[in-house]
């Protein structure tokens, strides 16, 4: 490598109009502004052009001498078609495992509990074993908080450095990138990725906004090199973001923003992908997916607390293929035509909804109610927004055109609308996420104070069924009494109440 230090704007006019230009800031702006009309700038610019000596390089018809057009690099040694700087001209595909070995087991809808983060973990390190020199992990200093700590199991953390007696897996081999800098993780993944290998950056969700204007940078240089024939693919940038907003009775306010969600939708469609994935075998089939997949930005939500498993593998595999649909054992409306249509995205808010759900079929028997989890976000779209997008009839048999939909989802709510504003039905969505609330607490306090929990959606559903207000309106008041109670219970105790902690679907339905 060889480092050249020079003046700003070295060579160039030295002052202009009598302001020093060569070495200050004023050389990184246009510094001969008036070249059209000002004589004085013109000769300034003529001397300065001169300087390079044009007649030394060019022959009279004003092409490069001869000596010159044999210095450029031919073939592969040119900068664009070298595979140094082409990594997809020597991308190998990965090695992996059906992820289905690592499942977890669901015999009945929530019957078993697992942290899907760690169980994600399991996979990864199998990953980085049969790629020992093609994937790498990123993190800012968070694998063992985001529970991927399984991959010590076969690998280090890239270490060259002195070392002590109390550090915890060092080693200069290390296939685990972990510096708390957020910046440098990504700019690490992206030019590992641009050779040709594959990786994956594990963040706290909050703290995945520091890398905004990098994973711009990157968007964009995707969505024109897809369109440059000579420039190869190479494997997507992959994040799974974690200690999401939902799980803060350790960290509070300052961990709490779902909103990258919000930014990397407004990067071009063919490039972006969100996934939320509502439990482990999900989280295990999406992962598998964004690992094979080339030219994409992917992101992936999901929490790393212990929490109920919904999908047998089959079933997740389908549900994420599909990236959203009904689930029927949630749901009353037996294939009619439903009162109202429970939605949700991401882990907490389903939970929450399916506990509302039950509410709803324990309280209000007649209530036709349609469960819809969404696991691809892109599917709300249209196909005209969206590869992924929803055609338009699918969309309204699915959501109605006529009926309330009460939408739980994991960020701001108003991506939701966003995302459906072209919709028929749209008008009848009523979306609950995050609304800046909330601090250190429980994670079911997090919830009622964005009126995300399972109380506030039967609310709404009442409120929003036509004719269900006033013969609800004693099931309604004891919603309200449910979460006064649940609220005072966390300030006593300091945690959630058992009725909370140990529910499950199908029990645990009363108020």
């Amino acid at each position: 490598m060889i480092v050249l230090r020079s003046p700003k704007g070295w060579t160039g006019p030295k002052k202009v109009d009598g302001q020093q230009v060569e070495g200050t800031f004023r050389s990184h702006q246009v510094p001969l502004a008036g070249t059209r009309t000002d004589d004085g700038h013109r000769q300034l610019l003529e001397e300065w052009l001169q300087s390079y000596r044009p007649e030394e390089l060019f022959d009279d018809n004003g092409r490069l001498i001869e000596d010159l057009r044999g210095l450029p690099p031919r073939g592969d040694r040119r900068m664009s078609a070298n595979p140094v700087t082409n990594g997809g001209l020597v991308m190998r595909d990965l090695k992996i495992r059906d992820f289905r070995t690592y499942a977890v087991p669901v015999d009945q809808p929530g019957s078993t509990t697992s942290e899907p983060t760690r169980v994600l973990g399991a996979w990864l390190r199998d990953v980085i074993v049969a790629n020992p020199e093609t994937f790498r992990l990123f993190g800012p200093d968070e694998t063992a908080s985001n529970r991927l700590t399984a991959v010590f199991e076969a690998t280090n953390r890239a270490w060259n450095a002195e070392r002590l007696a109390t550090d915890d897996h060092l080693a200069p081999d290390g296939r685990v990138m972990e510096v708390l800098s957020e910046h440098l993780c990504q700019g690490w993944l992206e030019g590992y990725l641009l050779t040709g290998r594959h990786g994956l950056f594990s963040c706290y969700e909050a703290f995945i906004h520091i890398v905004d204007a990098m994973l711009n940078q990157h968007a964009k240089w995707l969505k024109v090199s897809r369109h440059i024939p000579w420039r190869r693919p190479i494997s997507s940038l992959n994040y799974l973001l974690t200690s999401h907003v939902w799980q803060q009775d350790h960290n509070g306010f300052s961990h709490q923003d779902p909103g990258f969600l919000d930014h990397v939708m407004n990067k071009k469609a063919e490039i972006v992908r969100v996934y939320l994935p509502p439990d482990t075998n999900t989280l295990l089939s999406v992962a598998d997916h964004c690992l094979r997949s080339r030219d994409y930005v992917n992101v992936v939500v999901a929490g790393k607390a212990p929490q109920a498993n919904w999908l047998t593998p089959d079933e997740a595999i389908a549900h994420c293929t599909r990236g959203l649909g009904t689930w029927d054992w949630a749901s009353t409306d037996d294939g009619a035509e439903p009162d109202v249509v429970l939605a949700c995205a991401g882990d907490v808010p389903t939970v929450e909804t399916l506990a509302a759900a039950g509410l709803l079929r324990a309280e209000l028997p007649e209530l036709k109610v349609r469960m819809v989890n969404v696991v691809d976000l892109m599917r709300l779209q249209p196909p005209s927004e969206h590869p992924h997008g929803m055609p338009d009839a699918e969309f309204d048999a699915l959501f109605t055109t006529n009926r309330p939909v009460i939408f739980a989802f994991h960020g701001y709510p108003s991506l939701i609308h966003r995302l459906a504003y072209r919709r028929s039905g749209h008008p009848n969505f009523h979306v609950r996420g995050y609304k800046e609330e909330g601090t250190t607490t429980t994670p079911f306090d997090m919830v009622m104070l964005n009126d995300l929990d399972r109380y506030h959606l039967v609310m709404d559903v009442i409120d929003r069924v036509p004719g269900l207000g006033v013969r609800a309106a004693h099931l309604r008041q004891r919603m309200v009494d449910a979460r006064l109670r649940h609220r005072a219970h966390t300030r006593e105790h300091g945690q959630d109440s058992p009725e909370i902690r140990d529910w499950t679907w199908p029990a645990g339905d009363s108020a």
